[in-house]
């Protein structure tokens, strides 16, 4: 297994976007899971240079919408207008026809646009009028929304929530990385100069060879208790559900091969629980803040046992 290609990205990514190796590794982790991520962080941290470093990397379309309150689900996934000439209609595509589609303050679109996405993401395919169109592969939503403003905004329903593989955030820069920022792009156009360092192939090899991870059938169930103990949990008026299972799975092996294994180990599992399951993590009223889903997560990976094996496969 070949994870030169993965290196490749980090360091390429890294050319544009200071600070968030975190960050970064999560969204090569969202890709290879055939996932889809929400970011979520305040204007001007970095998201739509970081979603255009990733396109222009594996030489991929990049597509860009900005939802607004007027906007239209045909604005989306495009439309079929009449041709005076040809007498006949024809089907304009929409920006959503592309590889790493960037779906900006996507909570300022009204309900009926958002969900527009919804086939998009879940089937990885558009149907207007009938007609079913393929999304080329691979094909990833990165949203993003601002915490901060919620005048004019429609918060995604859970559904569209649930369908996110991840919600993760920008990590703030301290003097030195903000320093190296600042000299970076004093004279050059770091985005512009960069170049591809592999291809839509290469990331599709890596998709398959990432179901082929090996996880250990007690990191398993480790994996199952701790999606139980959301469930269970005092603070939870509804746990996760059997789709974050699934997505909990596929995301820990994407990480693993991300930190250049064949193999979970129990580390990956824990680096991809709040980002993967606080935000399909429904609270009770009294502790339903911002942050409470985390906490609860947090509490949760502190409270179920960690098993401890060779997790190799043999």
């Amino acid at each position: 297994m070949d994870l030169s290609v993965l290196h490749a990205l980090k360091e390429n990514i890294s050319q544009v976007i200071i600070g968030n190796e975190s960050t970064v590794t999560l969204l090569l982790t969202a890709i290879l899971a055939r996932g889809h991520v929400l970011l979520e962080d305040v204007p001007g941290t970095g998201k739509t240079m970081l979603a255009k470093a990733l396109a222009k990397s594996i030489r991929g379309q990049f597509g860009r919408i900005q939802f607004t309150p007027d906007l239209l689900p045909s604005d989306v996934t495009g439309l079929n207008y009449f041709d005076s000439k040809t007498g006949e209609f024809v089907f304009s595509r929409g920006p959503a026809f592309c590889n790493i589609l960037l779906a900006d303050e996507i909570n300022r679109a009204t309900p009926k646009t958002q969900s527009s996405l919804l086939e998009c993401m879940a089937e990885r395919q558009i149907t207007v009028d009938g007609t079913t169109r393929l999304l080329e592969e691979p094909f990833l939503v990165i949203a993003t929304q601002n915490p901060l403003e919620t005048l004019g905004t429609f918060p995604l329903p859970e559904a569209q929530m649930d369908r996110f593989l991840m919600k993760i955030s920008m990590t703030s820069l301290d003097e030195a990385q903000e320093l190296a920022l600042i000299e970076r792009f004093l004279t050059r156009e770091p985005l512009t100069e960069l170049t591809s360092v592999c291809d839509l192939s290469s990331i599709l090899e890596l998709q398959k060879q990432c179901q082929n991870i090996y996880v250990h059938p007690d990191l398993l169930k480790y994996m199952v208790s701790v999606i139980h103990a959301t469930r269970k949990h005092p603070k939870a008026a509804s746990g996760v559900s059997p789709r974050g299972t699934l997505a909990f799975l596929r995301s820990s092996q994407a990480y693993a091969m991300v930190s250049g294994r064949s193999y979970v180990v129990p580390e990956d599992i824990k680096e991809v629980a709040c980002p993967v399951l606080a935000h399909r993590l429904s609270l009770a009223a009294a502790a339903d803040t911002s942050r409470g889903a985390g906490l609860v997560i947090g509490e949760i990976l502190a409270q179920v046992p960690v098993p401890t094996e060779n997790w190799e496969e043999r």
